[in-house]
């Protein structure tokens, strides 16, 4: 059987006037049908395909009956080059996934048979035909278009749907480069998200927003901008997923939290956020949650390449500075390396739509547990790490309220099948590989 081609029985009710069939349901599969398409045969033995387009179908008869025949061409698919045979009439309907070429013969006269089809007819798209010629017929071929009866008996593999990766030149989107090398990366000069550029949005399978205004304290001052990325940019990246059918996942921030909690934060827990940055953060969650197909990720305290607070511990060690730190906020780290797996994970396993908590396990640490940490990997003991409050440390510094509490209950991403790292293996490898 060719992977992800489904026969699915359908109950045809008979009388004297005829029968009478539903012939599809939207709680039947994942699939979205923007069009339909009608093939009328008037003599058995009309023989069409076998052509493989860039889009789902799904195909059954509406008066006769066909011999109809499936080619398996998806690039990468593990049932790639297979070919299924199946007779059928009124009584069943076939799913046709992107990619698998479709071909059938009319077994008699006036036969009519339909397709659903999950994007528009374009001259642009990308088509694989194959020849006629890998099937054995039960007739004689008649009526073959020049086309076909011309098509070869190998043909191009289809592309997969393709990934589109926003913010790809953050910390984010450098590591997700390392797990989806097909996907799209696109900068913010490639693709602004407060105003989306035209796509075949339906040649995709989903977009991953690693794009924001991260500037915490910046954004008190630049609101518009801030809430133009974070939140109105999200909103149309979800119109464009809702319209087209295709996976949002969306990158949030534990900044959506006040951190007065007595315990981790749950997916469940409302959001409270202090400041213009975490309220933006919160709004972009809301609109990217009108997506039906979503994942709404947050995350905290992330490590990645450029500037991030571990790599400024390390360059201050590497100086002999004795630094400050807070010590009354609570979390744990998140190094990219391990966020984009969760995300990956996320698109390849399926679970259930909506928020997950993705950060890194272990113990529960304040900023000055991490810099502590820091020197003594890259071995600076013998440097004072100072802890202080979040009030001292703000003296005199214009600043955004921060949530002192920003730990994480990540219950529901383990129970999808992923556990993140701990923090302290990941740290690890983040400064030997920083050494490198």
């Amino acid at each position: 059987m060719i992977e992800g081609l489904k026969i699915i029985d359908l109950a045809v009710h008979e009388d004297a006037r005829g029968w009478f069939k539903e012939n599809w349901r939207g709680d039947w599969l994942d699939f979205t049908p923007v069009q339909q398409n009608v093939s009328f045969n008037a003599a058995k033995g009309t023989t069409r395909g076998l052509h493989a387009e860039p889009w789902d179908k799904l195909v059954s008869v509406a008066h006769g009956r066909v011999f109809g025949a499936w080619h398996d061409l998806r690039e990468g698919s593990p049932t790639f080059g297979e070919t299924v045979t199946h007779e059928f009439g009124p009584e069943a309907a076939v799913f046709v996934p992107r990619g698998v070429a479709n071909g059938f013969q009319a077994l008699a006269d006036d036969t009519v048979y339909t397709y659903l089809v999950g994007d528009y007819w374009s001259a642009q798209a990308q088509y694989a035909n194959i020849s006629l010629s890998l099937v054995d017929w039960p007739l004689q071929p008649v009526h073959v278009s020049a086309k076909d009866a011309a098509t070869p008996a190998t043909a191009e593999a289809v592309a997969p749907r393709r990934v589109l990766v926003t913010g790809a030149d953050g910390q984010l989107g450098t590591a997700l480069k390392a797990l989806l090398p097909d996907a799209e990366f696109c900068s913010r000069a490639d693709f602004d998200i407060t105003d989306p550029p035209a796509r075949p949005w339906r040649q995709y399978a989903a977009i991953i927003n690693a794009a924001a205004y991260n500037d915490v304290d910046g954004a008190e001052d630049d609101r518009a901008r801030a809430w133009a990325v974070n939140a109105t940019g999200p909103a149309r990246l979800a119109r464009i997923a809702a319209e087209h059918d295709l996976t949002l996942v969306h990158v949030s921030s534990d900044y959506v939290f006040d951190g007065t909690k007595d315990g981790a934060y749950t997916e469940e827990d409302p959001v409270s956020p202090l400041s213009l940055y975490g309220a933006s953060k919160a709004a972009g969650d809301t609109a990217a949650a009108t997506a039906p197909k979503h994942y709404v990720v947050r995350t905290s305290w992330v490590v990645g390449a450029g500037g991030n607070f571990v790599r400024t511990m390390m360059k201050l060690a590497e100086r002999g500075v004795e630094p400050r730190v807070v010590d009354d906020q609570r979390g744990r780290p998140t190094f990219v390396e391990d966020l984009a797996k969760g995300i990956v994970h996320l698109l390849t396993e399926r679970p259930e739509y909506g928020v997950y908590n993705v950060s890194n396990s272990g113990d529960e640490i304040t900023w000055f547990d991490l810099a502590s940490a820091t020197y003594q990997l890259v071995g600076a003991e013998g440097l004072e790490v100072t802890p202080v409050s979040t009030e001292e440390y703000a003296a005199g510094r214009p600043q955004a309220i921060r949530p002192k509490n920003s730990i994480f209950d990540l219950s529901k991403i383990k129970e999808t099948g992923f556990t993140p790292a701990d923090w302290r293996r990941s740290l690890e490898t983040y400064i030997g590989g920083s050494a490198d």
